[in-house]
């Protein structure tokens, strides 16, 4: 993040835009995660309590496992609403974008936000945001697009209209993208924000168990083919992945943020630092990556995956079959082996 002097600016032209709005829309990225959605219902809340017209608007759907967040039945879902979305967008003049660093992550709704004359606010944790809005509050030392909202709310004066299911949603945000406070992502300033917003009144063991203990069967069993007949170990390069076919999820009556996670599951494996998962859908293959200690998965993706992310965290896609791209995920391993193996 910048010096002292340029974050002060930064929070008072915020504040600024805060105080001044009249009419002001929310964004996650594309597919929100539980950082997303509740990163985005805590800012999203905290400007409604001052009785602005505020929207909260999604490109597409969520897990439904993020569906007992306060209000989270408030969300605009882009590609399925009957509202009229440019007249939103007409009027607005104060857009937030949080958790995303690529305009290209709102998908459907980033005409309306390039082609938009409002002021435009970016709250994000990942590493080299796009320029595409007016103001940017980003840091990559945060635990989450969460931990930084709560700094904004804090920082602005806009603290004050705090409460339950704010804070609710900003710890479950927290939360969800440090792995229950696991990842070494988290910091001094992520357990701050996590002991000042269980003082409004949130339940962590209620957090925890809405969204962890609240599978369906058919993710539940999907996991256990994942684990069973679908990961493949390479010790050699400290590696293993998962794959899963279209026929596969259909299978399992897949539902959007089945396979949240899973990529996670081959990290407890002894010696592994690296790990994948291949997810087939229609138009291409959605890939996640995650690693241990020094090993920059997000240059990994970047370099050979059109994607992007952190350094212990990240994704791309391909467009070729399933097959070809996990082939060339393996055979791209013996140019790592070096960095795999220190």
């Amino acid at each position: 993040m910048e010096s002292s002097n340029e974050i002060s600016l930064v929070i008072q032209n915020i504040k600024e835009a805060f105080d001044n709005a009249k009419n002001i829309i929310v964004i996650p990225h594309s597919y929100p995660d539980g950082d997303a959605i509740g990163s985005a219902l805590g800012i999203y809340l905290t400007l409604k309590a001052t009785n602005k017209k505020v929207s909260l608007i999604s490109p597409n759907g969520f897990p439904d496992f993020l569906k007992c967040l306060p209000h989270c039945d408030e969300i605009i879902l882009a590609n399925k609403t009957k509202s009229n979305i440019k007249d939103l967008f007409n009027k607005a003049d104060l857009i937030i974008c949080v958790d995303f660093n690529m305009a290209n992550r709102m998908e459907n709704l980033e005409k309306y936000v390039k082609q938009s004359k409002a002021l435009k606010i970016l709250i994000d944790h990942h590493p080299e945001p796009e320029n595409f809005c007016d103001y940017v509050y980003q840091t990559t030392q945060a635990s989450s697009a969460a931990e930084l909202v709560f700094d904004v709310i804090e920082k602005t004066g806009y603290k004050k209209y705090m409460n339950t299911e704010i804070a609710t949603n900003i710890y479950a945000g927290i939360m969800t993208d440090t792995g229950c406070f696991s990842y070494s992502s988290s910091n001094p300033n992520t357990f701050r924000v996590a002991s000042e917003l269980m003082k409004y009144g949130v339940n962590a063991d209620i957090v925890y168990d809405s969204i962890y203990n609240n599978f369906s069967f058919d993710r539940m069993r999907l996991l256990g083919l994942s684990l069973n007949e679908k990961m493949t170990y390479i010790p050699e390069y400290k590696t293993a992945y998962i794959t899963l076919s279209a026929k596969e999820l259909k299978n399992y009556s897949f539902k959007a943020g089945d396979t949240e996670g899973f990529v996670n599951y081959p990290l407890s494996i002894k010696g592994v630092i690296f790990s994948a998962i291949f997810i087939e859908k229609a138009n291409n293959i959605k890939i996640s990556f995650r690693s241990k200690g020094s090993f920059p998965v997000n240059k990994f993706a970047i370099d050979h995956f059109n994607g992007g992310g952190h350094v212990n965290a990240a994704g791309g896609e391909s467009y070729e079959n399933l097959n070809d791209c996990v082939n060339k995920f393996i055979a791209l391993l013996k140019n790592y082996e070096d960095d795999l193996n220190t």
